[in-house]
């Protein structure tokens, strides 16, 4: 474990030239420390290396010129901005440098001064540069500063990138008292990293862009290595902790698959497989299933709820939603018809038989718990719980997960996701976790045929709808928003269904499913859409994972536009479940590039790893990987998929590290430790660390 406390952090307000009034317009950017700031790397740099003479500048041209000033004039006319107008000349030619609203400037330029002027050329009236960045030079002989590598920042408001650059430079030359490096020599030697100061200053004011470029190579290095340790210790930390041995004999394993009604596929055989022998073992098993829409996951996460109650055991079943927990709940329920396994829901609406299932939890007569968030809150005592599965784990805290744990001994995890990504990036990402993959469907599952309608052509859905749901199959309308908004000018779910039920499908059964309705009509709804009473489903989102209906064969997603690629991905995957042939309609009028490419990629395929390609370059790999939810750094500098070849470079250096020194105790590794409660701090727990 690790102990020792991080230097102390060095609060930027007290930096030369910041103050509380210019800190509290950093804050709003995130910066609270002069680490904060140094890290604050500019989104461009202009190369000012090459000063151009007047007679070569051509209007749009993003140009640097030396000159001196020969004229300078102001004016202000009643209701008009404020114009000051220098006339710059160099032994080239002449043109002008204009400046509006700032009139303070006035008193700076003086005749037969000399300046660098760098800017956009334009033509209007003459050639010159308007509001162009400047640097006046004390006497003939100096060397401009400006004629350099800028960088450019987003600004916050109250500051100037002269500004900002100035205090950028302050920084840099406290950043030696303040910030030690922590990446251990040795390993900047192997990687060829510059170390954390030549990268810092190299990163903010590089000498050549080629010089920038290294310089921020290693910073992403630097993020990737503490994400990456962070992992490596949780793995270690988990190899440190016991579980109890859940133990499958052939009779065990016999039990278990008479309980199916159908082959378990290759891919389904071979993640049981590897379950098994995660949980024979006496620590607790960590282990990711990944599969796509309808691969099968709920039945292996079966056979490993089973395994654990048969050896004598609790286990949980935790999902994010009471829809997707209820629906497992009632999956569960199929499986264990006639068995003498006890199973319980619970939810943040059950109502009062809530204390009755805490009670029978508590003493062991409930062997599996089915439920949300709500079986992790305190009230909830397992008598011996030894699995805990967990559905959709991207959506769930690790503070959530953790609490699991907390439940007596630890119990061997298993985490699923139906969000697939190439299993290269998932080790590296999920780098404490095992994981297992189903890449194949069970057999029978069709494929969904995908097309894109224009709003124009609706009715042509509507006909479409109408002949599916006469030849007995059913269908899903699936819309944005639960109820109009002024704010958002969208179809809402209640408004089309009040119009679907009466003007369009008036002699069909249509229901109504979203988030606010009460869960007993929610259930209710649920019921009777999937035993068939209902014909037509109009919902929201709130039908995007774990949801099965055999006998849905269309799903009409209006507005798609409005939907990410990955919601619309596993919304698709509500259909095509049974042995019809199922068609997914997009209806809308995608305007944005974005949108147009989520559409295009959705039709391309139903692969569910290359929709996920997709997505990761469409959303950032920040948003897809849920970091916020992990208990694990930000990523502010590095980008998982651009980046992948640094990213695998730390990662084997940090699990390497970990290997040799558990606790990052030895000398060599000073800097890397505090290097890592800086950047966790509080968070530090969730993985051992402080």
């Amino acid at each position: 474990m690790i102990k020792e406390t991080p230097n102390k952090p060095y609060p930027v307000r007290y930096l030369k030239g910041v103050g509380p009034q210019r800190a509290q317009a950093l804050a709003r950017f995130g910066i609270s420390t002069i680490e904060d700031f140094l890290y604050y790397l500019p989104r461009k740099y202009e190369d000012r290396t090459h000063v151009t003479p007047i007679a070569d500048v051509v209007p749009g041209m993003v140009v640097t010129v030396c000159a001196w000033i020969t004229r300078v004039s102001s004016n202000r006319r009643w209701g008009h901005a404020s114009r000051l107008t220098l006339r710059i000349e160099d032994d080239t030619g002449r043109m002008d440098a204009v400046f509006f609203n700032q009139p303070y400037l006035r008193e700076k330029f003086e005749k037969g001064t000399r300046a660098v002027f760098s800017g956009k050329a334009k033509l209007y009236k003459g050639l010159q540069l308007s509001s162009p960045e400047y640097e006046i030079l004390e006497d003939e002989d100096s060397e401009p500063s400006s004629c350099a590598i800028v960088p450019f920042y987003t600004v916050p408001a109250g500051l100037s990138q002269q500004m900002l650059r100035k205090l950028m430079q302050n920084a840099l030359r406290k950043a030696p008292e303040v910030i030690e490096d922590g990446i251990p020599e040795a390993l900047r030697r192997k990687r060829h990293l510059p170390d954390l100061h030549t990268a810092l200053r190299n990163a903010h004011f590089p000498a050549s862009l080629q010089e920038s470029k290294e310089a921020v190579r290693r910073l992403k290095y630097e993020e990737f290595f503490v994400l990456e340790l962070a992992l490596a210790l949780r793995r270690v930390r988990n190899l440190q902790k016991t579980s109890a041995p859940i133990k499958v004999t052939p009779r065990i394993d016999r039990r278990i698959r008479r309980l199916y009604d159908f082959s378990l596929t290759r891919a389904q055989e071979r993640a049981i497989s590897e379950i098994v022998s995660d949980l024979a073992s006496p620590h607790p098993m960590n282990r990711l299933l990944q599969g796509d829409v309808g691969s099968g996951k709920t039945a292996v996460a079966v056979y490993a709820l089973l395994a654990a109650v048969a050896n004598g055991y609790q286990a949980a079943f935790m999902a994010p939603t009471e829809i997707l927990a209820e629906q497992h709940y009632h999956t569960l329920s199929r499986y264990l018809k006639g068995a003498r396994v006890k199973l319980a829901f619970l939810s943040s609406s059950t109502g009062p038989q809530r204390v009755e299932i805490h009670r029978k939890i508590a003493s062991g007569e409930i062997d599996i718990a089915v439920g949300t968030h709500a079986l992790v809150q305190k009230k909830v005592k397992f008598a011996r719980l030894a699995l805990a599965v967990v559905d959709e784990q991207h959506k769930f805290g690790v503070m959530q997960r953790g609490r699991l744990r907390a439940h007596g001994a630890i119990p061997h995890v298993l985490v699923m996701t139906a969000t697939p990504i190439p299993r290269t990036l998932a080790l590296t990402v999920y780098g404490d976790l095992d994981i297992s993959v189903l890449d194949e469907l069970p057999p029978g599952r069709r494929p969904v045929e995908t097309h894109f309608v224009q709003r124009k052509n609706e009715e042509k859905v509507f006909d479409f709808v109408r002949d599916v749901v006469k030849a007995g199959r059913q269908a899903y309308f699936v819309y944005p928003l639960i109820e109009a908004s002024q704010e958002i000018q969208l179809r809402s779910a209640k408004e089309m269904f009040q119009r679907l039920s009466r003007d369009i499908f008036g002699e069909f059964r249509v229901g109504l499913l979203h988030g606010r309705m009460k869960p007993e009509k929610k259930e209710k709804t649920f019921a009777d859409f999937a035993s068939g009473r209902i014909d037509i489903l109009v919902s929201t989102v709130v039908i995007e994972v774990g949801i099965d209906v055999a006998g849905a064969a269309v799903m009409v997603i209006d507005q798609c536009e409005r939907f990410g690629l990955a919601q619309l991905h596993q919304l698709r995957g509500r259909i095509g479940r049974g042995a019809y042939r199922s068609t997914c309609l997009l209806l809308g009028e995608p305007a944005t590039e974005e949108a147009k490419r989520r559409v295009k990629a959705i039709l391309s395929t139903t692969d569910g790893f290359k929709i996920a390609e997709e997505d990761l370059a469409l959303r950032g790999p920040g948003e897809f990987f849920g970091t916020k939810q992990s208990g694990l750094p930000d990523l502010k500098i590095a980008d998982i998929v651009g980046d992948y070849r640094i990213l695998r470079s730390a990662a084997e250096d940090a699990f390497r590290l970990v290997g040799e020194d558990p606790a990052l105790s030895k000398k060599a590794n000073a800097g890397t430790r505090d290097l890592l409660l800086r950047r966790l701090g509080k968070r530090a727990g969730l993985i051992s660390i402080g």
